[in-house]
């Protein structure tokens, strides 16, 4: 019995079946099995010869380890928070992937970001799938950036855009988004795993033969990842994600893979009328400011990569009107909250099991460095005993199971960031060195018993 080309994909992880199946049991997900071609061919894909004569290939080059390599040159995009992000500006013959919620802005940063490069004299290609190309020249106007000469088209065929940008010879190409694009040589819909697979490949293999920079944007799945098989992430170079709340202004770039620079630095914008304006000083925006702050709200000094950014954390500790307290957490790790509370109630004799609690992080900001537990744990105490924490004050360190309140890296530049905002004193762990550190007065905690001890929640 000969075997069949076509096998079912699912869309949400890419795992292949060989029959079709009502639940993928690889990701548990349902009605997501989408039958495609076994080995679907792919335009310009490299072909092994069949045989015969022909002219024999050159054999593979190897260099020593020890070798001395000159550092990628860099593009500067004009736009510095973007940049931070990509590790000091864009590579050539790299690939950047970028995802988002829908409406957060992706296709606006790029529209400012292709315009900038192209006023600095690069050549920049604008392509996009999903809408008209008059809607895109409308939003550059709108973004002051319709005098930029950006080469835009509106094209979804994989092959005609290949044969455009080859013929353009671009610096820079943006693609808007790879979700839109098909290939002719695949026998799927657009937006399937073959199709999505088969279009990022092309392109990173464009950018890395022709030394251009191609830039992709990706849609997000429900639970926030960048939707479509993981081989495209692993394809490219660069993997950054555009975060925002709705209803807020402020929008984080934040980079979760990086071949030429870190992947723990974050720029951050505001979105107004005119785009998105660039914040040099997040802690400005996130804080209202230094002075005194009600029951339940404790600022955290915390570092994303070598940026510090200091953040107000609120908690609520209400009285419950059911059997089991609600608890309700934005901006933080649930299952860190509820360690906290049982380290409160076991080391601390705090009570917390007849109170709903609520935790937020004010600004949309997505705090998951551990170095903020002293400063829930302090939220937590002032809004239990409804007194505020003394005024001018930040909060930083890790809160063990045992009690115990462990050091957190790069204390000076938290407190530096804390003394340039105005405050005057900071709760954190023991440090080597004792004292004051850059006009800070440091009360050192060694236990979440004496942080409750000092906001009076403990004999």
């Amino acid at each position: 019995m000969a075997k069949s080309d076509h096998v079912f994909t699912c869309q949400a992880c890419g795992a292949i079946w060989p029959k079709w199946a009502g639940k993928c049991e690889a990701c548990g997900e349902w009605n997501t099995l989408v039958e495609e071609t076994a080995r679907p061919v792919v335009p310009g894909a490299f072909a092994a010869p069949t045989g015969g004569g022909g002219k024999k290939s050159k054999g593979l080059a190897f260099v020593e380890l020890t070798g001395e390599a000159e550092p990628p040159a860099r593009l500067a995009s004009g736009m510095s928070e973007f940049d931070r992000v990509c590790g000091g500006g864009l590579v050539p013959a790299s690939a950047i992937l970028i995802g988002g919620d829908p409406g957060v802005g992706k296709s606006t940063l790029l529209l400012q970001v292709a315009a900038a490069l192209a006023k600095s004299g690069r050549s920049v290609a604008y392509v996009t799938g999903e809408e008209a190309e008059a809607q895109v020249q409308d939003r550059a106007r709108r973004l002051k950036a319709g005098d930029a000469p950006v080469h835009l088209a509106a094209e979804t065929d994989l092959r005609k855009i290949l044969e455009g940008l080859k013929a353009l010879k671009p610096d820079v190409v943006v693609v808007d988004s790879i979700q839109t694009l098909w290939a002719d040589g695949v026998e799927a819909a657009p937006g399937t795993v073959a199709q999505v697979r088969a279009c990022a490949h092309e392109l990173v293999r464009f950018a890395k033969k022709s030394g251009c920079v191609v830039i992709l944007v990706g849609h997000v799945t429900k639970d926030g990842q960048i939707a479509g098989p993981r081989v495209v992430e692993h394809l490219v170079d660069a993997v950054i994600y555009f975060e925002g709340e709705r209803g807020m202004p402020f929008r984080i770039l934040r980079a979760v893979k990086n071949r030429f620079g870190p992947t723990d630095e974050i720029g951050v914008f505001e979105m107004i009328d005119q785009g998105l304006v660039e914040t040099p000083n997040p802690s400005a925006l996130f804080l209202g400011g230094a002075g005194d702050r009600p029951s339940g709200a404790a600022v955290f000094a915390s570092v994303e990569g070598s940026r510090p950014v200091l953040v107000e954390i609120q908690a609520l500790a209400a009285p419950t009107a059911y059997g089991t307290p609600r608890r309700a957490v934005v901006g933080w790790d649930t299952a860190r909250l509820a360690m906290i509370l049982a380290v409160l109630e076991t080391r601390c004799g705090l009570s917390f099991s007849g109170r709903d609690v609520y935790l937020s992080v004010a600004g949309g900001l997505r705090i998951t460095e551990p170095a903020a537990d002293l400063a829930v744990a302090a939220a937590l105490i002032s809004a239990l005993v409804d007194q505020a924490l003394p005024p001018h004050c930040v909060v930083f360190g890790e809160v063990a199971l045992s009690g115990e309140v462990r050091p957190a890296g790069r204390t000076d530049l938290r407190l530096k960031e804390a003394a340039k905002l105005g405050f005057e004193q900071a709760f954190a762990p023991p440090q080597k060195k004792n004292g004051a550190g850059a006009g800070v007065k440091v009360r050192q905690i060694g236990h979440i018993a004496e942080l409750a001890a000092a906001l009076g929640a403990v004999d």
